[in-house]
């Protein structure tokens, strides 16, 4: 669906169309953070006649962000955030579980649905960035169903693209809160999940993602 080379250029593209079109002198600087839940689309995994699938269990997310808005309808965010998801290889009702994290870093282009003047604000969000997966569980010289894949301590970073959207309101003068969805695609990381040797994962990796956040407005 996405090349690694797709997310990168979609990544530069929305950073060089969001400040080319809001001007230094109409920006609106305003700093937040945000937690929520962490929410994987499993892939398949085969080798052979074995099958089964690879995934990340339920979790949680924190961050933060800083972001510009202009006097139309543009704007654009700096986020960082942080995920704690165990790994979960399952086949043939068997599951292993790996402790993992991962970082997200990355800019989204914000495209407001009505002016800025307006207290409650629908958006539309994308962007993109990177994305670090870390495996932190204990290795295991034999690991359960290591015939599809090997689940490792290491990390890998991975180019990723945010699609998403949700609603601001803004309380008061200054202080904005906000609830939102993104979607954060990324290639399969193969260093931290390891296939193994005639194996073959497929799709991309989803990782759905609700916040509620509150943001403090600057200028």
């Amino acid at each position: 669906m996405y090349s690694q080379k797709a997310i990168i250029r979609c990544t530069l593209l929305v950073v060089a169309v969001a400040f080319a079109a809001v001007p230094a002198v109409a920006q609106q600087w305003e700093v937040g953070g945000s937690a929520g839940g962490s929410f994987y689309v499993d892939q398949a995994v085969a080798a052979g006649a074995a099958s089964g699938s690879i995934g990340f269990r339920p979790g949680f997310a924190v961050g933060g962000w800083i972001g510009h808005k202009a006097e139309g309808r543009l704007g654009g965010e700096i986020r960082y955030l942080f995920q704690k998801n165990d790994i979960r290889l399952a086949s043939g009702g068997a599951t292993y579980a790996f402790a993992s994290q991962s970082h997200l870093i990355h800019y989204d282009l914000i495209v407001h649905l009505n002016q800025r003047e307006d207290r409650v604000r629908p958006f539309l969000a994308i962007g993109g960035g990177m994305k670090g997966y870390i495996g932190t569980g204990a290795e295991r010289a034999v690991q359960p169903l290591n015939n599809l894949a090997v689940l490792t301590a290491t990390k890998q970073w991975q180019p990723m693209l945010s699609l998403g959207g949700g609603v601001s309101w803004t309380v008061g003068s200054r202080v904005v809160l906000r609830a939102e969805v993104r979607d954060y695609v990324t290639p399969v990381p193969k260093n931290v999940i390891l296939p193994a040797p005639g194996a073959s994962v497929s799709g991309w990796v989803h990782d759905i993602v609700p916040m509620f956040g509150v943001s403090y407005i600057l200028q």
